[in-house]
């Protein structure tokens, strides 16, 4: 399997999605069934896999999931409505409305389940009031393409938000709010996953602002105005989260020892650097890079190859006008920064499918990406200046496109040095 490197780490990349798959845990974490009522509810990638799993287990069920567009799953009593991602549209706004309107029929007989993963902060679409669809759209926008982390982002998205930080979950009470999440944040914070619909929050509209104000991100006067005025984002002490329960039943760690355990069956010496990890894609690659050329300088004839692992979310901040996710660019930095260094191949990819806009998962380099490159004219330095890693991969046909993969634990990479 080492002979073709390329291959081997697809294939543990393809380990790490397939462990976090619904349809594969969620059963053992359902909670019992209600005396009254059951109804379901979700947003994000992985949410319509969730729904299929819950009915696998329970039968038909009530309830409505939003997810994104290609992510829909059969379903058979859950509505599954499809949106878009990772900035909101008219449909995932029409849904959340018809969400809340549902919740607030309950007793306190009653149960929601509440399945959230990846993606519920652009699906889950219900601005505060005096704020626009199409503002909370630009703001959205805006913040995807400063370069701000994830949890500053979901900051700003929950005080401009009628159900995120909480609400929904207050929108449900009097009934019992049970949910099951999977993890795509570094931490595994259950507030900062789809900006914690069902956890509450300590953080002021005050804070988003100075976030907007750091990322120098310019809003619209209504928005500035709402986070003057007032938020609906609940306080964890809040008496209406008194019955609502949070579990995590995926998360990058279990995904990452994984592939771990399959590469040291085939003698791997495998170091993990952590399911946490956070900062502009480019300057990860090019420490990475140092790191594995490091290695190769330190190793004897007859060492086991060495795999380094990592997860977390990476950000980029956009200077150009290509289409370049953290993982491909990542990628491209690794390339360059590596210069055809001799036996290192890398990938990295997020488990959704998705590498920021493009619907492609990532990409994979060896030894030979750049000489590739320059054999048909693709200039890497350029397309890592206009943010165009994923035109640079495409080019020379090292992209990894795996389509919907219906979970979301964040991103993968695992860079060989043999």
């Amino acid at each position: 399997m080492l002979n073709f490197p390329e291959n081997f780490l697809r294939s543990l990349f393809d380990r790490a999605v397939e462990v976090a798959d619904p349809m594969r845990s969620l059963a053992g974490y359902l909670p019992e069934r209600p005396k009254g009522r059951l109804i379901v509810v979700g947003a994000g990638k992985a949410s319509a896999r969730m729904a299929e799993a819950v009915e696998a287990a329970w039968g038909p069920c009530e309830g409505l999931v939003i997810t994104r567009y290609g992510y829909g799953r059969p379903c058979q009593g859950i509505e599954i409505v499809e949106a878009a991602h990772p900035v909101p549209d008219a449909a995932g706004s029409e849904a959340t409305r018809r969400m809340l309107d549902l919740l607030r029929t309950l007793g306190p007989d009653d149960l929601v389940l509440a399945l959230i993963s990846g993606g519920a902060s652009a699906l889950l679409t219900a601005p505060v009031e005096g704020v626009g669809f199409a503002e909370k759209q630009a703001v959205n926008s805006a913040l995807l393409a400063s370069g701000a982390p994830i949890r500053e982002m979901n900051v700003v998205r929950k005080h401009l938000s009628r159900i995120k930080g909480g609400q929904l979950a207050a929108a449900a009470h009097p009934a019992r709010v049970h949910a099951l999440l999977i993890s795509d944040v570094p931490g595994d914070d259950p507030a900062d996953i789809g900006s914690g619909p069902t956890v509450g929050d300590t953080s002021r509209p005050g804070d988003a602002l100075a976030i907007l104000g750091k990322w120098n991100i310019e809003v619209p006067p209504s928005v500035e105005d709402a986070l003057l005025d007032h938020s609906g984002v609940i306080d964890p002490s809040d008496p209406r989260l008194s019955v609502t329960e949070n579990s995590i039943f995926a998360a990058p760690a279990q995904s990452l020892a994984a592939a771990a355990e399959m590469a040291r069956e085939v003698g791997c010496e495998v170091r993990l650097l952590g399911d946490a990890l956070e900062g502009e894609a480019s300057q990860l690659g090019r420490d990475h890079a140092e790191l594995a050329m490091a290695i190769a300088r330190d190793r004897d004839p007859g060492d086991a190859p060495v795999l380094l692992l990592s997860g977390g979310e990476l950000t980029v901040t956009r200077r150009g006008d290509g289409i370049g996710g953290p993982n491909a660019e990542y990628c491209l930095a690794l390339a360059i920064a590596l210069e055809g260094a001799a036996g290192i191949h890398a990938i990295a990819c997020d488990t959704d499918g998705v590498d920021g806009a493009a619907e492609v998962a990532g990409a994979v380099i060896g030894p030979n990406t750049l000489t590739k490159a320059r054999e048909i004219g693709v200039g890497p330095y350029m397309a890592l200046a206009l943010n165009d890693a994923h035109g640079f991969f495409r080019a020379i046909g090292d992209q990894v496109v795996t389509g919907p993969t219906m979970t979301n634990v964040n991103d993968f990479r695992a860079v060989l040095v043999k």
